[in-house]
């Protein structure tokens, strides 16, 4: 008798290990709102997060607190929000504290072509948009907003205005996202039969603000090109 409660942890903790991080519903399967609030904290502050589907996390879970999961998956929405929203803006913080006393470094370190593409994003954001707008656009575009925090800090964003940006785009994401799954589970009838084309759809408009950037950039770099030609 005293090996079952032993052996139904072992099975419980070997079913967290091997949790699917790039899965929203393996996540929230292994991990509940704790795990929101943990993988948002990870992808929005520290540069290693920025594989991680933030989006689709926010959406899947607002889905899944009306219910709409098997295996009798179910989520309280107030936790939720409350998880979901310390995560993101906690996150942000750090990033931007870790930017603003590491500079550089820690982004010069990593090898990933990826996460150097979403820093020369963020960096053109911030110089295109200003910090404001910057800030808050960041948010809605993957890996950008990972890190875009640690180089607002390393180029000398001022605190106050990192922060109310932060807070204000960190809330309309976060929540926004998480309310919108919320509102669509209960709404349609069945929904999680629809889930992976729901979070295809997701991820794909995510990626536009991405398209749209270096589709600018490339027809920038054309004109400058032509112009240069032409003064020649």
């Amino acid at each position: 008798m005293k090996g079952i409660p032993t052996m139904t942890t072992a099975v419980h903790l070997s079913s967290q290990l091997a949790v699917n991080v790039l899965d929203a519903r393996s996540l929230l399967s292994a991990f509940g709102v704790v795990g929101v609030g943990v993988v948002l904290f990870a992808e929005t502050g520290l540069l290693i997060g920025f594989f991680l589907p933030g989006d689709s996390l926010l959406f899947t879970a607002g889905l899944l607190c009306t219910g709409a999961a098997d295996r009798g998956l179910k989520l309280s929405l107030a936790p939720l929000l409350v998880a979901a929203a310390v995560g993101t803006l906690a996150g942000s913080q750090c990033g931007y504290l870790l930017g603003r006393r590491a500079g550089g470094a820690l982004l010069a370190r990593s090898r990933s072509a990826r996460l150097h593409e979403g820093a020369k994003r963020g960096e053109e954001l911030l110089e295109r948009y200003g910090y404001a707008k910057a800030i808050v656009l960041a948010r809605f575009v993957p890996v950008v907003r990972t890190v875009l925090n640690p180089m607002a800090g390393a180029l000398g964003v001022p605190v106050r205005t990192f922060t109310l940006w932060q807070v204000t785009g960190g809330l309309v994401w976060s929540l926004g996202l998480t309310l919108a799954g919320y509102a669509l589970g209960s709404s349609v009838p069945h929904v999680d039969r629809y889930l992976l084309p729901i979070v295809a759809v997701i991820v794909a408009l995510s990626l536009i603000p991405v398209a749209t950037e270096v589709r600018r950039s490339r027809r920038d770099a054309k004109a400058k090109a032509m112009a240069k030609e032409a003064r020649g």
